[in-house]
């Protein structure tokens, strides 16, 4: 194992565990899936939450090398490479999910076939080509790893994927480069050797490889064996290989946070906030100079130009709401639904009918999120539990100040309730309360109480206590 440099020494943490039984892993989990938090917690240990944003996150690598085989033998059952054969049987294609790869003198070589990814031939290709196979989104195979990814979405309010990097011996498949994510590495099989670089992109916005004549000595040095795990932020430029002593390396990226920046949301919020003003303040609906479009230089304007801006921003200080547009929508129509487990049926009603005296309690909590917006035709849904495994979509709970709910299955399918936004009191009291009673409702009349109850039990989104 290469030595450690010294300034990386303080960022490794050393979690001694019990000597248990190897062979229980494989039948438990050793994180726990009570609720995103737990996760992100169990996922980090010994490492507090608090202790890694505040030290950590966006700032310097994280290294938790544990020596625990209940651990190791958990990340195994993850993934591994004798997980392939049987995958392989399920008509997987190349480009789509499984790419194969090698770093060749600093460059990525791609040695992917055509089409359909057959057994024996990938077999051959890692064996005698040195391939490294890059499974994508393992998490449409293995349900362990779904609940782990849909959890973390749920925890960072953004979309999180996954890929499987699997090198054999000697090899490399990357070559040195940085990305645009936010990176958890969890090793699962054999050992890997990294090495981390100084970035020469603080919070980088895009992928790139480095040449590494130019990347100086490595800032971190280390090997990485099963049950270890290694966080580092966008930017960081990274390589890591399989030692000739392991026959092969397993290890499970799962990247968030890309195009999550300030930056990112800006330019997502602001063509809302600029029509919103407009509304309200007249010179924002003054016509711009003439010709100013066919000037070269347009530096007369920018004074004018920066104090609507700052009209903008006074705007902003004065509004209730933030609209979000593309970003929310993006995270609603691709982040993972819960994993109800694989012989859950499609859910429906069930129990007895919500009325006055009942109690209810919202389902899938965390998969609602509320947006209020200026007209009912932008509308947020929430989507219907039965379509798991269909390319069901989750997404988000919406009053429009028209009126709109609406229940959202795929992108091609969209039916929807309707409220009108009187009801938004109501809806946020059921959301923030564990359980609530129909009749304590904050609405005008009983006979709308029993209407909302009835309405979200017709579509699974609560349950009668």
């Amino acid at each position: 194992m290469p030595k450690r440099k010294k300034s990386a020494e303080k960022e490794i943490v050393e979690a001694q565990g019990k000597h248990a039984k190897v062979e229980v892993a494989c039948h438990m989990s050793v994180l726990s899936f009570d609720d995103p938090d737990s996760l992100f917690r169990s996922l980090i240990s010994p490492i507090t939450p608090e202790a890694f944003f505040r030290e950590y996150w966006e700032q310097k690598p994280l290294l938790i090398q544990r020596n625990d085989p209940v651990l190791a033998a958990y990340y195994q059952s993850l993934f591994q490479l004798s997980d392939l054969e049987e995958l392989c049987g399920q008509d997987l294609y190349y480009g789509h999910d499984i790419h194969t790869c090698r770093s060749v003198k600093g460059k990525k070589k791609i040695l992917n076939k055509d089409g359909k990814v057959n057994y024996m031939q990938l077999k051959r290709d890692f064996e005698h080509k040195k391939a490294t196979i890059q499974f994508l989104q393992p998490q449409r195979f293995k349900d362990e790893l779904w609940k782990i990814q849909e959890k973390l979405e749920c925890y960072f309010g953004s979309l999180v994927g996954s890929n499987v990097y699997i090198t054999p011996q000697g090899s490399q498949g990357l070559p040195p480069h940085y990305d645009d994510v936010e990176v958890f590495i969890l090793q699962l099989e054999g050992q890997k050797h990294w090495r981390l670089y100084k970035p020469t992109m603080h919070l980088a916005q895009e992928y790139s490889v480095e040449p590494e004549d130019k990347i100086g000595d490595p800032t971190h040095e280390f090997i990485l064996k099963p049950g270890d795990l290694l966080y580092f932020p966008r930017g960081t430029i990274h390589q890591a290989d399989t030692p000739h002593e392991f026959p092969h390396s397993t290890h499970l990226t799962i990247s968030t946070y890309q195009t999550y920046s300030w930056g990112h949301f800006l330019m997502d919020v602001i063509p809302g906030l600029v029509c919103d003003t407009a509304k309200e303040d007249i010179l924002l609906r003054k016509s711009i100079p003439r010709q100013l479009l066919m000037q070269v230089d347009l530096s007369d304007s920018t004074k004018n130009l920066s104090s609507l801006l700052r009209r903008v921003a006074d705007y902003v200080e004065n509004s209730r709401h933030l609209r979000p547009c593309n970003m929310k929508k993006d995270f609603i129509v691709n982040r993972l639904p819960p994993c109800l487990g694989p012989d859950s049926r499609p859910l429906a009603p069930g129990g007895e009918l919500p009325n006055l005296d009942s109690k209810i309690r919202l389902l899938f909590k965390d998969h609602v999120v509320f947006t209020v917006e200026p007209d009912q035709d932008c509308s947020v849904s929430t989507c219907h539990p039965g379509m798991l495994g269909q390319g069901g979509v989750w997404g988000m709970l919406h009053l429009a100040q028209g009126f709109s709910f609406k229940i959202c299955f795929s992108p091609q399918q969209i039916r929807g309730l309707r409220f009108p936004v009187s009801y938004l009191d109501a809806l946020k009291q059921i959301w923030k309360s564990g359980t609530v009673n129909v009749k304590e409702l904050n609405l005008g009349s009983d006979e709308e109480k029993e209407n909302l109850a009835l309405s979200l039990w017709t579509e699974c989104l609560i349950e009668v206590i």
